[in-house]
C-alpha cells in the first residue's frame, strides 16, 4: 500500500512520521515545493527505521508527482498560515488556488485515491476539492473535527483527572473559533455522563478552551500546532488502510444530513477502506441545533469567496 503526504512543513512532516512508525504502509511519498526539504526529511525519517523497527520505504521528492503515482491515499497540508494583516479572502484566494493544483496533479497520477485534506481554512477546502475533483463525495475528508475532539478530549481529562483514552467526546460543525461545537452533552468518561462529574462553570470552561484550542497553541509557540494535527491525520490514515470502521468526526459533504446540503462540516462519520462510509445520526438540542445553523452558515459564508 502506497501513501503520499504532500507538504513537508511541520504538520506534514508529522503526519508522514506518524504514519510510517504504525507500519501502515509498504510505501510513503513526502512531496514539497522548496527544493530539497522533502528529501531531507525523508531521509532523516528513514534513518530512524532501524531504531523504531519499521520497514516503510520513504522517498521524498520536489514537486514530482509522478513519484506519488498509485497512492491509495493522499494527505494535502499545503497552504500558507494567515499572515498579519491579510484577509480572509486573500487567505482562502492563496490556499485555494494551491489546493486545486495538488488536486489536479494527484488525481492524474492516483485517479483512484482518497484525499484527506489538513490545509486551511479546512471546511471551505474540503468542500472545493469536492467541487473541483467531481471525486465520489466518500473520497473526500476534512481532517478538522478529528483534531478538535482530540483537543476536547484532552481539555476534559485535565479537569476529570483521567485518560483521555478513557473519554467518548465529539466536536462537530466547522474547523474554526467560533464554528466549532463542543458536544459535552453527549461526552462520557467509560459511558458516565461527564455533566454529573462536572460543575456548570468546569463545563463552560472546557468548552471555552476547545474552541480556543489552536490559538492558545500558537500564541504559546508563535505558529501553528503540529503534533496533534500531524497525528489525526494519520489516525484517519490508518482507519482507511485497515478498513478500522473506526468512528471519527470529519468534514464531509451533508445532502440533507442534520438538515444541511451542498456543504462540508464536521460530523461523526466511520473511516474504512472506502474513506468514510457512514454518517451518525445524532439527536441534537435545540441549542446545538441553532449552534449547527449558525456554523453552517458562517463556513457558507467562507466558501462563497471561492466564488
Amino acid at each position: 500500500m502506497k501513501v503520499t503526504v504532500i507538504g513537508a512543513g511541520a504538520v506534514g512532516a508529522t503526519c508522514a512520521d506518524n504514519i510510517a512508525r504504525a507500519g501502515v504502509c509498504t510505501e510513503l511519498v513526502l512531496l514539497d515545493i522548496k527544493e530539497g526539504l522533502a528529501e531531507g526529511k525523508a531521509q532523516d525519517m528513514q534513518q530512524t527505521a532501524a531504531l523504531l523497527g519499521f520497514d516503510t520505504i520513504i522517498t521524498g521528492s520536489t514537486n514530482d508527482y509522478s513519484k506519488t503515482a498509485n497512492s491509495e491515499v493522499v494527505v494535502i497540508t499545503s497552504g500558507i498560515p494567515r499572515k498579519p494583516g491579510m484577509t480572509r479572502e486573500e487567505l482562502i484566494g492563496t490556499n485555494a488556488g494551491i489546493v486545486k493544483t495538488v488536486c489536479e496533479n494527484v488525481l492524474s497520477f492516483s485517479p483512484n485515491t482518497i484525499i484527506i485534506v489538513i490545509s486551511n481554512p479546512m471546511d471551505t477546502m474540503t468542500y472545493l476539492a469536492l467541487k473541483s475533483t467531481g471525486l465520489p463525495k466518500n473520497r473526500i475528508i476534512g481532517m478538522g473535527g478529528t483534531l478538535d475532539s482530540s483537543r476536547f478530549k484532552y481539555q476534559l481529562s485535565q479537569h476529570l483527572g483521567c485518560s483521555a483514552s478513557d473519554l467518548s467526546a465529539i466536536v462537530i460543525g466547522g474547523h474554526g473559533d467560533t464554528t466549532m461545537i463542543p458536544l459535552i452533552s453527549k461526552a462520557t468518561w467509560n459511558s458516565v455522563p461527564v455533566t454529573s462529574l462536572l460543575s456548570e462553570d468546569q463545563q463552560k470552561q472546557i468548552v471555552a478552551d476547545t474552541m480556543v484550542g489552536g490559538a492558545t497553541l500558537t500564541k504559546l509557540i508563535g505558529t501553528s500546532a503540529w503534533y496533534a494535527p500531524g497525528a489525526a491525520g494519520s489516525a484517519l490514515v490508518k482507519s482507511i488502510l485497515r478498513d478500522e470502521k473506526k468512528l471519527f468526526t470529519c468534514c464531509v459533504a451533508l445532502d440533507g444530513e442534520y438538515g444541511q446540503k451542498d456543504i462540508c462540516l464536521g460530523v461523526p462519520v466511520t473511516i474504512g477502506k472506502n474513506g468514510w462510509e457512514k454518517i451518525l445520526p445524532l439527536e441534537l438540542s435545540a441549542s446545538e441545533k441553532e449552534a449547527f445553523e449558525k456554523s453552517a452558515a458562517a463556513v457558507r459564508s467562507m466558501n462563497e469567496v471561492l466564488g
